[in-house]
Parts: structure tokens; sequence; C-alpha cells
């Protein structure tokens, strides 16, 4: 709760100053910056903004809890790191509340921390593993198709 009153404070209630989610984002500076030139990547960051949604942000990140926010960090820490982890759901935070505050019919429903599990294609789940385990192993992987359970 005391997360919700300090970003509060620091967004205010109305969005009448910011148009669009994004602008929330970018003003928190929790909108990624990706710099390229002539092919050649000089670096990426969101910026240096207001200190205290960004610390807010980082406390909030639900790496902790069982609900959509927290599985997406999870997943987001294995490919990408920690840090692009908290912008990236640093920036989800940020749209939802946006949505929030600018519509007030608005409700925010979790997804659920099983979303993700639930929209991966069993087949292809089972194609990519076998696919893992023939690269480590240098063997090849054969499904067994029966019904029965090994001996114990």
């Amino acid at each position: 709760m005391t997360s919700a009153h300090e970003l509060i404070a620091e967004i205010g209630v109305t969005m009448a100053a910011l148009p669009t989610a994004g602008h929330l984002v970018s003003w928190a500076k929790f909108a990624p910056i990706d710099k390229n030139s002539a092919g050649t990547k000089k670096g990426s960051s969101t910026g240096k903004g207001n200190p205290w949604p960004a610390v807010t942000l980082g406390e909030i990140v639900a790496g902790r809890t069982y609900t959509f926010l927290g599985a997406r960090y999870r997943r987001l820490v294995r490919r990408r790191g920690k840090k692009r982890a908290i912008v990236a759901l640093g920036n989800s935070i940020l749209t939802i509340i946006w949505h929030l505050l600018s519509d007030p019919e608005a409700h925010y429903q979790d997804l659920g921390a099983d979303f993700h599990e639930s929209k991966i294609n069993r087949r292809r789940r089972e194609r990519d593993l076998v696919r893992q385990l023939e690269r480590l192993t240098g063997k090849r992987v054969i499904l067994d198709q029966s019904n029965e359970q090994p001996a114990a």
C-alpha cells in the first residue's frame, strides 16, 4: 500500500497531462532507448529521470508473488537479467497504472501465474525439449507413446 501512495504522490491522480501510457512510461524513464547508427550499437539505457518512481517500481516488481507480473518477471530474469526485467516490469506496471487512472470504469484483473504456461502448445514444447536433449547428449531421442509408468 505504501508503494501505491508513493506512486500516486509522484504521478498524480489525473492523466490529463499524459495523453497515452507511453507518455507516462517515458516520463518515468522506463522506456528503453536503443541507440544505433549505421548498424553499430552504441548502448541502450532508459536515461536519467526522477529516482523516486524508479525506486518504488523496483520495490514493486513482483518476483516473489504468484501473479501474472511475478511470473513474467521470473521469465524475463532467466532470459534478459535482473535489471532489464525490472525495466520491463516497471514499464508494464506504469501502463496498468495509466489505464486505471485515465478510465474510472477500468478494473485490473490478474491473468494468473500460469498464463504463459497455458498458452504453450504441448506438441511444440515436447519437440523443443527433445531437440534440447539431443543437442546435450548427441544421441537421437525417440518418445514412447505408451501410457505405462516405469517401475520404481
